[in-house]
């Protein structure tokens, strides 16, 4: 595992200690300073240094050491993206795994001993996520983290859309298998609309109805039916088309847009080529379909098209998510709801999701 380590001065003699000590469990470590435990440092520079590295895939985890590792901990938690705990024994070090999947190990140099250090730092390494509820909670801070990235600078009068990250154990079950770059083009096609269904049946639960009357065999009773509402499904091509048709199974009077968009490979920034929606747009409640949201541009671009056709209450459909894309559609359309199944870590150079799943366009056509 690819490590990057820091420390101010006061935690300076035990990151010697516990650099030399990663070496021996196998690690790849870079040792980011500081150097001496002579000259005083600030804490946050040393901070900045670790949580740059992980936060940017540069290093699968860090460790942070100063004197308390109230500060280290304090600053490393301002960076998107980084989930630092300060671990004091073996059962915080676990839990903070097991539980919080923290990525950045705090100590405090000056109330941690040096055997009990080791300890939680070999507890810690070698404790691996678990899923079910605990995933469920960090991708709601996950979300809470890309919601508010850019609070301070939204005005206050604006309408705020949601930041959603369903969590149906079926969503989440079908959601690693179309991660594993083993599933066939079959399966994933199948995959993706199973997953698009289940979301928007997710989705949906708070539709208005309406009660009606209707004639069983047996008698004459009081039954529900959705009240009025028109709904429409815009895919952005081509990668979204593989999500329309898990929607119309259950919603199948929707009618269907299409957007034409690609990602220039060198700017990343979106090219339009098509737009074709329904005609009484605007009446209608719109799920616009982008399985992966990765720099946020054809998303937003798509929004954008929608609105200048007259649509209006507009939700972003995605399964899966970076905070980039996030950051992009909050600040271009804040009142649009934003749904996802998965909110990842970042993107790499290439504008991919890290962990993501590849090119979902290609995996559902089978093209390179």
């Amino acid at each position: 595992m690819k490590v990057a380590i820091g420390s101010d001065h006061a935690g300076f003699p035990l990151k010697e200690n516990l650099r030399e000590y990663l070496v021996t469990l196998g690690h790849d470590i870079e040792d980011v300073g500081t150097f001496s435990a002579e000259l005083s440092v600030d804490y946050p520079d040393w901070s900045e240094k670790v949580t740059t590295r992980v936060a940017t895939g540069g290093a699968d985890r860090g460790v942070l050491i100063c004197g308390t590792g109230i500060g280290m901990s304090i600053a490393a938690n301002k960076v998107p993206g980084i989930y630092a705990a300060l671990c004091t024994n073996e059962y915080t070090a676990r839990m903070s795994r097991l539980h919080n999947a923290s990525n950045i190990l705090v100590l405090g140099a000056r109330v941690t001993g040096l055997d009990i250090a080791r300890e939680v730092t070999r507890v810690w390494f070698s404790t691996e996520a678990e899923a079910g509820r605990h995933l469920a909670r960090r991708q709601k801070l996950m979300a809470l983290e890309a919601a508010n990235a850019k609070e301070a600078t939204r005005p206050q009068s604006a309408q705020r859309g949601r930041v959603v990250v369903l969590e149906h154990p079926l969503i989440q079950h079908k959601l690693s298998i179309i991660r594993d770059k083993n599933t066939s083009v079959k399966d994933f096609r199948d995959l993706v609309q199973e997953i698009a269904g289940l979301m928007v049946y997710e989705i949906s639960r708070n539709l208005p109805l309406t009660e009606i009357e209707v004639e069983t065999p047996i008698c004459v009773t009081k039954a529900f039916s959705l009240k009025g509402k028109k709904l429409a499904v815009v895919p952005v091509l081509r990668a979204g088309l593989g999500m329309v048709e898990g929607i119309l199974r259950l919603i199948p009077n929707a009618k269907v847009g299409h957007i034409g968009l690609y990602r220039d490979p060198g700017t990343l920034q979106p090219v339009d080529y098509y737009c074709k929606l329904p005609n009484d747009i605007g009446e209608r409640d719109i799920f616009v379909l982008d399985p992966m949201l990765a720099t946020g541009g054809s998303a937003s671009a798509a929004i954008a098209h929608i609105k200048q056709s007259g649509g209006r209450r507009i939700s972003l459909v995605s399964m899966i998510a970076a905070p980039e894309g996030i950051e992009k559609v909050t600040t271009d359309h804040p009142e649009v709801d934003i749904f996802t199944a998965g909110l990842d870590r970042h993107l790499n150079d290439h504008g991919y999701i890290v962990p993501g799943l590849g090119d979902a366009g290609d995996r559902l056509f089978g093209t390179k």
